[in-house]
């Protein structure tokens, strides 16, 4: 593990990796600080509270460059350098900073990322990072506060073990838009019956069916091109779906959301992988690569 060695704290800050995965150890459990860590103790109950699981994992101050998930001889542990969380959260001016950080760190424990091993990869920071933007949702953060820390650390362009900013923002925001849609239903419905559970015999589930839907000219805000289906036809509609024109009928298969990066302002919520939008209307992969426009 790399111990953090600076001249000043924020040189060491603007040289740290941005949130890391360590991959499992065998040796001895981590040398922790002496630092009170009752605050951060208290994040975590919230988070964990939220989720509805028990923590099995243990929260240590230690002697590293920023956050990391770790496992030592069995025992799961969220490790964090006390400086650091404070001086992100001082960096974007809110404490959801060091909140999103240590949400994130969990997000890899509770995906299972740390039991595989191999370090950090970009499907699990993007897990991670979706999980870290539901549970902040959840404990009441605004998307920007949500998106705060990772926006400030995160490098532009993808790594080998981190996606770039403009993902990670998206990841966050669909985490985000998750657990506001969650909580949005749950105001809008009745209260559920408190009475005791009453035995019924099993039935058979309904079987899952495609979404469709009719569609109005009037409705349509632009057509969608893509590249790999030059001959179908795709709109974006005023309500922000993405839909796909079929003998069928209108499928509905995404819903355009912001992310809140000035270079790809929006990105498609499939069951795919997300698909972003320029300002000019370019549609591009998570490699970057064009493939489709708006028309």
């Amino acid at each position: 593990m790399q111990y953090l060695k600076k001249l000043t704290f924020i040189l060491g800050l603007l040289l740290a990796p941005v949130l890391t995965q360590a991959a499992v150890q065998p040796a001895a459990a981590p040398a922790t600080t002496t630092v009170a860590t009752t605050g951060a103790r208290d994040i975590v109950q919230e988070i964990i509270n939220v989720i509805g699981l028990k923590p099995r994992f243990e929260l240590r101050p230690a002697d590293i460059d920023n956050a990391a998930a770790v496992i030592y001889n069995g025992q799961r542990y969220i490790l964090y350098n006390e400086e650091f969380l404070a001086a992100i959260n001082n960096a974007v001016h809110t404490d959801w900073g060091g909140v999103s950080i240590l949400a994130h760190e969990i997000g890899h424990h509770l995906n299972g990322h740390t039991l595989r091993g191999g370090g950090s990869n970009v499907a699990d920071e993007l897990e991670a990072d979706e999980f870290s933007g539901f549970v902040l949702r959840k404990l009441g953060a605004n998307l920007a506060d949500a998106q705060a820390a990772i926006n400030l650390l995160s490098e532009e362009n993808n790594s080998s073990t981190h996606p770039g900013k403009s993902y990670r923002l998206a990841a966050i925001s669909k985490g985000w838009r998750n657990a506001n849609d969650q909580l949005l239903a749950s105001a809008k419905s009745p209260q559920p019956d408190s009475r005791a559970i009453v035995s019924r015999p099993a039935q058979r589930a309904p079987q899952q069916t495609v979404q469709h839907v009719s569609l109005d000219s009037r409705q349509v805000l632009t057509r969608v091109n893509f590249n790999a289906a030059p001959d179908e036809q795709f709109y974006l509609t005023k309500s922000m779906q993405l839909v796909h024109l079929t003998e069928e009928g209108v499928q509905v298969i995404g819903k355009l959301n912001e992310t809140g990066d000035s270079d790809y302002p929006y990105y498609f919520e499939t069951e795919y992988q997300p698909l972003f939008v320029t300002a000019s209307g370019v549609v591009v992969d998570h490699q970057g690569e064009r493939v489709g426009y708006f028309s």
